[in-house]
């Protein structure tokens, strides 16, 4: 049977379009023509009038942090809401570029500010997807979004957008917009630019960074917070791993190279950590004379901070601090762990609760918090922070061996669920320890122009941000000891003047007992003043005073070494350091010895700049013999560095022999009840004081002094700030003369205006020439007797005496009355 004939417009339907779905086609592309022409005409008259100014970008001029350097052009640390580092494009390895152009827009130098083909493809693969899964932006469209837009998701701000780009690449070079986008994208943790984030995130400059390092900051764009390494390390790995690939499939790396960088582990760094060396301290007094001056504009102007710290000195200072403390704290037994807490039995409830309580005791540089699981007298098992699994045994738990023991107290004994503190050894070993409560501080000073090279306020910044190099004002104890000798060095007196080392009372004020001071040891009667320093004496040092007179030396004292006339008390304890001083003070004092009688100034700041370079103030310090004034006589600074070596070398100060130098000075001081702990010494080309104390003053220990609380810090410091540098021997200035081995003012030697003793009777000088047991009958205050025929060390010796021709051959129990000994305060 033949088919039937179809009617014409059925037939017509099978092979050509639907004349109604052609019309609404055709009316469609009229229209999204039509629209399309309309909104070019918007936005040349509406829209492209009113585009910002490209000056922003032209003159480009963001946020730049304060920037703290060394003197050896070490970053110390920066300020600022925003962290910045502008490099220019060349400076920015291939690299480093190449992963950002892979992952961002690898067509960068072929569009023209809109990718059409990016856009293209973007429309397909969400048209596949049914979702918007890929985004079109163009590296120009994102400089535009970032400088001049916000960020919201609008259909006027993505034409602003579009038309910036355009504006953008008619005005810049390529390279000039690729330079502003790798300084101005935000990358997380407040890190602007990717030389900002390579020191954030990896702690070095942008152009050390590796292929693999650069893999994973070019993946920060995209969202900061969500591919950070700190933050998502696990997600910051898996986009790091498909840049890599990205780059290898557009042939900007080769196959060994992605091998290589793909198994690379990289090593971030823990937040606060981005600086290698510790100057939170120098910062601070850095950030506050900036601010001072500059205001507001400290944190946006990118200055440049210039100090006179030496890097490897600084960080030397630090850590002998930080082992100093340390070392007295252990002294001092273990005070139990800083909290306890139940340990869940299920594993994830368990390790929630460790994380909690981790977030409320944060590390502490090396000294890191760890959460116990098991102890026993044998061994504890402890979780770090990090999720690390540590154990401590052996002789590292003879620290805590009393709280281990099942008598320990509740409060101190170390049982699962304490938080507890631990450390490795030089050996890698794990210990416990414990946050420290006692601080301590030290300043490093150059005595010929003032020049701080290392400053260390307390034992931890974070823990404790007050200074106590600048605002710790303290009694100094016998590290003052040295200037009542400087003084009486003018009135007469030599290393080998004899003083009665006795017991003496003076008047006090109406109704009130006799002050008797006393000293640790026994009195031993007639000594010179040099075995008097060396061994710290009290009572010598008191004689001495009041020999002189408390008003000269205190005016003397204030007007030569600096010290504060309202901090120094006009009566006799002047002499044990019973007035008020801070380390830097101190140090400033001290380099008027060692620069041979020269006040300098400490200074921090030696230069600032602005973010192109430009200087905007230098500091001009007064250098020895360029504008620094003399306040004391040579002789004076040189008789005064010949008597605080024997200190350093055969006294109190005697563990300094240890750094294996003979041309060290300087003098332990220790107050009443072993309050504060000193040591103020110095070499020719540094002057540094240390000093431990609590900030509520109370004793540091009825055995402690400043011969084993700061003496070792200084030590430590000081080996490491002068390695390499040369000895130095001071040659004798004019107006010094020697006699026997002892060094005289060449108008006072014996018989020729020297106070040759204090307080001592004829009856002293017998009895300990024959070794008689010392008079203890107080002789009366500021007493000077005729030169008796006083014995004393061997001739040529230091501490001797001056040995007039004819006296009778001395016993050997006078020679030991005044022979040094390595003992005192």
């Amino acid at each position: 049977m033949p088919l039937p004939t179809l009617p014409d417009p059925l037939r017509r339907q099978r092979g050509f379009l639907n004349p109604n779905i052609a019309k609404f086609i055709g009316l469609s592309i009229l229209g999204l023509g039509i629209a399309g022409a309309l909104l070019v005409v918007y936005a040349l008259i509406f829209i492209n009038p009113r585009l910002p100014s490209l000056d922003l970008i032209t003159d480009y001029r963001p946020k730049v942090p304060l920037r703290i350097w060394s003197e050896d052009k070490v970053l110390l640390g920066e300020f600022g809401e925003e962290k910045r580092s502008l490099v220019k494009l060349d400076d920015i390895p291939a690299d480093m570029k190449n992963a950002v152009l892979a992952i961002e827009d690898y067509r960068f130098y072929e569009h023209g500010g809109i990718d059409w083909i990016g856009i293209a493809r973007a429309l397909v693969t969400d048209v596949l997807r049914g979702s918007a899964s890929q985004g079109a932006s163009t590296i120009t469209m994102q400089v535009a979004r970032n400088v001049f837009l916000t960020k919201e998701k609008t259909f006027s701000r993505k034409l602003y957008e579009v038309l910036l780009a355009n504006k953008i690449e008619h005005a810049l070079t390529k390279d000039q917009i690729l330079e502003v986008y790798m300084n101005q994208i935000y990358l997380g943790q407040r890190a602007f630019g990717f030389a900002a984030a390579a020191r954030t995130y990896f702690g070095k400059d942008l152009k050390d960074v590796s292929l693999a390092e650069a893999a994973m900051l070019a993946g920060l764009p995209k969202a900061p917070s969500a591919y950070n390494p700190i933050v998502n390390p696990k997600r910051a790995h898996i986009r790091q791993q498909y840049i890599l690939q990205r780059m290898l499939d557009v042939g900007f790396i080769t196959q060994a190279q992605y091998d290589k960088a793909s198994k690379e582990e990289l090593k971030v760094r823990a937040p606060g950590s981005q600086y290698t060396v510790h100057a939170e301290y120098v910062n601070e007094m850095v950030r506050q004379m900036v601010y001072a001056q500059y205001k507001e504009d400290t944190y946006t102007q990118g200055f440049n901070v210039y100090t006179t710290v030496n890097a490897a000195d600084q960080q030397a200072a630090y850590l002998a601090v930080r082992k100093g403390v340390m070392d007295y704290d252990r002294r001092h037994g273990y005070r139990g762990p800083e909290e306890t807490i139940e340990l869940p039995s299920n594993a994830e409830d368990r390790a929630s609760a460790i994380d909690n309580v981790m977030d409320d005791h944060p590390d502490n540089d090396d000294i890191l918090a760890a959460v116990v699981v098991a102890a026993s007298p044998k061994q504890i098992d402890a979780v770090l922070r990090n999720g690390d699994k540590i154990s401590v045994k052996g002789e590292a738990l003879r620290f805590v061996a009393s709280a281990l023991s099942e008598k320990a107290k509740k409060d101190v004994r170390i049982g699962p669920g304490a938080l507890i503190r631990v450390m490795q050894d030089a050996k890698q070993n794990w210990q416990v320890v414990q946050l420290p409560q006692v601080e301590a501080a030290l300043v490093s000073v150059v005595p010929q122009d003032g020049a701080i090279r290392a400053l260390v306020g307390g034992f931890d910044f974070a823990q404790n941000n007050f200074n106590h190099v600048t605002q710790a004002w303290r009694q100094p104890g016998s590290t003052f000891k040295p200037f009542i000798y400087s003084a009486a060095l003018e009135k007469g007196f030599a290393p080998a003047s004899i003083v009665n080392d006795a017991p003496v009372s003076y008047p006090a004020g109406p109704g009130q007992p006799n002050w008797e001071p006393k000293d640790d040891e026994t009195p031993a009667g007639p000594i010179t003043v040099r075995t008097a320093l060396q061994k710290s004496v009290n009572l010598v040092a008191i004689r001495t005073l009041d020999y002189i007179g408390v008003p000269y030396a205190k005016d003397f004292i204030t007007g030569t070494y600096g010290f504060d006339a309202d901090k120094v008390p006009p009566y006799l304890p002047m002499a044990l350091g019973a007035g008020q001083t801070n380390p830097l003070q101190l140090s400033a004092a001290y380099s008027v010895f060692a620069n041979g009688g020269y006040k300098i100034q400490p200074y921090l700041i030696s230069q600032i700049t602005d973010a192109r370079g430009k200087v905007l103030s230098k500091a001009e310090p007064l250098i020895v013999g360029n504008g620094a004034p003399r306040v004391v006589a040579e002789r004076n600074s040189y008789m005064m560095t010949n008597l605080l070596k024997s200190v350093a070398q055969r006294g109190t100060g005697a563990r300094s022999n240890s750094i294996g130098r003979t041309d060290l000075a300087g003098k332990t001081g220790t107050t009443n009840d072993a309050v504060d702990g000193w040591f103020a010494g110095y070499q020719r080309t540094l002057a540094t004081v240390v000093w431990m104390g609590y900030d509520q003053p109370k004793s540091l220990g009825g055995m402690e002094f400043g011969a084993q609380l700061a003496l070792p810090i200084w030590v430590d410091y000081m080996a490491k700030a002068l390695k390499g540098v040369p000895q130095f021997d001071q040659p004798a200035p004019d107006g010094i003369r020697f006699i026997d081995g002892e060094p005289y003012y060449d108008n006072f030697t014996p018989n020729n205006g020297l106070v040759t003793n204090v307080g001592v009777t004829v009856v002293d000088a017998i009895s300990n020439f024959f070794g008689w047991t010392p008079s203890q009958t107080p002789a009366a205050p500021g007493t000077a007797q005729p030169a008796p025929n006083v014995p004393g060390s061997a001739p040529g010796s230091p501490g001797a005496a001056p040995s007039p021709s004819g006296t009778r051959p001395q016993s050997d129990n006078a020679r030991r009355f005044l022979d040094s000994t390595n003992q005192g305060h």
